[in-house]
């Protein structure tokens, strides 16, 4: 199976602080890098390591060229990202002493595709294949519709968390993957509680306290694995991308919640983005450690 990814490609500045910035406060920065990111870029990189065959469908300026042969390096089909003439996304994230971050997103690129263009390149998913998608792109709900018509099992990351979004894309959706936050925004603003979500299957990430799991009439809880945190940055992204591809391989919800919280974990005691993703066979170790 194929597991393809309408997904956001970012350059991530990283800058390395004290604490947070307060509103008004000019903060100096510690430490500063730049990294290859995105919730999109990060999910496809973390499906592609964790085994499963990964196409990524995205788009980057020219001043992104790096950035779609790093996706490559990664392991990810990159025939459906598209070079166009407006500049790549690109994050500023804070991170402070203790691994938490604070993050400005410009879209750029990622909002640049069209539906036509959406539509040619899952012209050769089908039946059984995934389709993963967050709120950093264009035309989600049309690219959802059109995988679910193909019999294509789609996940959907409710983040960055805007409601508006979210009922867009709700009919037809297979899983709905979340933190705890955003889970909490959503039963707000529809009055409803996380085992009555109108959809299949939902995933929540609880950071430190692991994450649930929500489906057939049942519900399966993780705990995380302790470790000392460097940077949270794409924890979320590289759990969601780990539990698309075990589930993509056959594995039962158990095994990938394990399996996912295991390379969460690896991921947020290195510091950046999509090339801090632990490859499957760290993940297995480190499991074989633990158990």
């Amino acid at each position: 199976m194929t597991i393809f990814n309408l997904g956001s490609i970012n350059a991530d500045h990283v800058y390395s602080v004290p604490h947070l910035p307060l509103p008004g406060e000019t903060l100096a920065a510690t430490g500063f890098s730049i990294g290859l990111g995105g919730k999109g870029t990060n999910q496809s990189v973390a499906a592609a390591r964790a085994g499963s065959d990964v196409f990524h469908i995205g788009a980057v300026g020219p001043d992104g060229v790096w950035a779609r042969e790093k996706l490559a390096e990664l392991g990810v089909n990159v025939d459906g990202v598209s070079q166009i003439q407006t500049p790549t996304g690109h994050a500023i994230i804070n991170v402070d002493a203790n691994a938490e971050n604070a993050i400005v997103l410009f879209p750029g690129a990622n909002v640049s595709l069209s539906e036509s263009e959406i539509s040619r390149a899952l012209e050769a998913g089908k039946a059984g294949d995934t389709l993963l998608l967050q709120n950093e792109t264009s035309h989600q709900a049309f690219a959802a519709e059109l995988a679910q018509k193909k019999g294509i099992r789609v996940v959907y990351s409710a983040a960055p968390f805007s409601i508006e979004a979210v009922r867009a894309v709700l009919p037809f959706v297979s899983m709905l993957a979340m933190n705890e936050g955003e889970a909490a925004q959503l039963c707000a603003a529809l009055g409803t509680n996380i085992e009555n979500l109108p959809v299949p299957e939902t995933l929540v990430t609880l950071g430190s306290k692991g994450a649930q799991w929500h489906g057939n009439g049942s519900n399966l809880n993780v705990e995380s694995f302790s470790v000392v945190p460097v940077d949270t940055t794409g924890a979320g992204d590289t759990f969601a991308g780990y539990f698309a591809a075990a589930r993509d391989q056959g594995a039962d919800v158990a095994q990938a919640l394990k399996l996912a919280s295991a390379a969460a974990a690896i991921k947020v005691t290195r510091a950046g983005a999509a090339e801090a993703i632990p490859a499957r066979a760290e993940v297995d170790v480190f499991l074989s450690q633990r158990s």
